[in-house]
């Protein structure tokens, strides 16, 4: 069984979504995801916080695509552990 996702993880979900969207820019997100070796409903569902955990090997190949480091998103998703008393 799934436990379901904290108030903080699903903030770090969108904050992910909203990286990778403008990092992605005016390309396509059927040519990302092609590239990055994932679907684009998969690309979709996380851009859009509907799929707030994302494997890491998936990360790692978006990251790859929209020239971004771990270390850039890592910061960028960290952001919510700041507001993580807000939100949680």
């Amino acid at each position: 069984m799934r436990h379901p996702l904290t108030a903080l993880e699903r903030e770090r979900g969108r904050r992910l979504g909203d990286l990778l969207r403008r990092a992605r820019g005016a390309r396509s997100m059927t040519d990302v995801a092609a590239e990055a070796g994932i679907s684009a409903e998969t690309l979709r569902k996380i851009e859009t916080g509907r799929a707030p955990t994302p494997a890491f090997f998936t990360i790692a190949a978006l990251a790859g695509v929209l020239d971004l480091s771990l270390d850039e998103i890592a910061a960028a998703c960290a952001a919510a552990d700041d507001a993580g008393q807000a939100v949680a």
